[in-house]
């Protein structure tokens, strides 16, 4: 008579059922933490300046401050992210992230995205100064455009925190795709392909500013006049596009795989984890960008550069007086003795 197969038979096979992909964040975790020490302060500082400084009054002032918002919201999601992935959170807590701060990363991740592509196509309109007559480079109609991107990537996003999720288990190596079942599965495969359309749409805008940038620089050739604008704009466009393409492009391209094997039209398991390593290692190249975007900022707003080297310079200076000033007073103080006996 065959033996009715041991509990540990079934634990195993509904451990391998189950398929953890997530069982391997350590290094993810220490570079998450990294991440998060260097760009919180320069963030913070970076919006500091912004609100201080005397913000002149152009479009692309607009694009920058929200992208530095944007880039905030990112980096106070990503603690929540840290603690779901060392499997040392409480349930409730895992729970929470998937829901709610997952979806704030990629709504930030997102608005990043499109508002580096603004960026990189107001760059080369001011540096070319053309289509003026479109005007596109207002102050007003760049923030009804900032305002329009909040609310698609709100719309889009949102019903991913309000769709119900399934009951499971509690356990240390959460997959958020595992609370998902039926309509909620089915919207977050949507949000991702109506995501990549966003993706892919802004990085037409990247690479034809590049494309026009390049055409001109071209076109300069026997104007040396014309030259030197021309160059400062290809080099300007041209290194926000290649930031652009290294942060973004790979993440992109293991993104729509991945969903497949989310949504269950990839099962085999060795696929599956390894579709969750590189989308894990390109999600961190994507958000990388929150260490240098605070640059970019200082870089392409001379207001705002000025802000922060007056106020580190400030610093600074108060820094080197305080042991003048402690030398001071410690001369002060004889002197003072001396005062009193001679009264006495």
């Amino acid at each position: 008579m065959t033996p009715p197969p041991s509990n540990s038979s079934s634990a195993g096979g509904a451990e391998e059922e189950r398929c953890i992909v997530n069982d391997q964040m350590g290094a993810f975790i220490v570079l998450y933490i990294l991440i998060f020490i260097i760009s919180l302060p320069g963030n913070l500082l970076s919006l500091w300046a912004f609100i201080h400084s005397h913000r002149a009054k152009q479009s692309i002032s607009v694009y920058l401050v929200n992208l530095l918002v944007s880039d905030l919201l990112l980096t106070l999601a990503l603690p929540f992210k840290i603690l779901k992935d060392l499997g040392v959170a409480p349930w409730g807590l895992m729970v929470f992230h998937c829901q709610a701060s997952a979806v704030t990363v990629y709504i930030s991740l997102y608005a990043s995205i499109l508002f580096l592509a603004f960026i990189t196509t107001d760059r080369y309109l001011q540096e070319s100064q053309s289509l003026q007559s479109l005007r596109l480079q207002e102050v007003g109609f760049a923030r009804l455009l900032s305002l329009i991107i909040w609310l698609l990537l709100l719309l889009i996003m949102l019903p991913n925190m309000a769709l119900p999720i399934q009951q499971v288990q509690p356990q240390r190596f959460l997959s958020c795709s595992a609370l998902k079942a039926g309509v909620s599965l089915h919207w977050h495969a949507l949000t991702v392909f109506l995501c990549m359309a966003l993706f892919l749409n802004a990085s037409a805008a990247v690479l034809l500013s590049c494309g026009l940038a390049l055409k001109r620089l071209l076109g300069s050739r026997d104007d040396p006049r014309r030259r030197a604008g021309a160059r400062r704009a290809a080099a300007s466009v041209a290194a926000l596009a290649a930031a652009y393409v290294v942060a973004f492009v790979p993440y992109h391209a293991v993104r729509t795989p991945y969903t497949l094997a989310q949504a269950k039209v990839i099962t085999d398991c060795r696929t599956k984890r390894r579709l969750f390593l590189a989308k894990e290692w390109t999600l961190l190249l994507a958000v990388l960008h929150l260490c240098f975007d605070p640059l970019l900022c200082c870089r392409l707003l001379p207001p705002l550069r000025q802000t922060v080297s007056e106020a580190l310079r400030c610093r600074t200076n108060r820094t080197v007086s305080d042991p003048e000033e402690q030398a001071a007073e410690e001369t002060l103080q004889p002197a003072t003795a001396a005062q009193q006996e001679a009264v006495l």
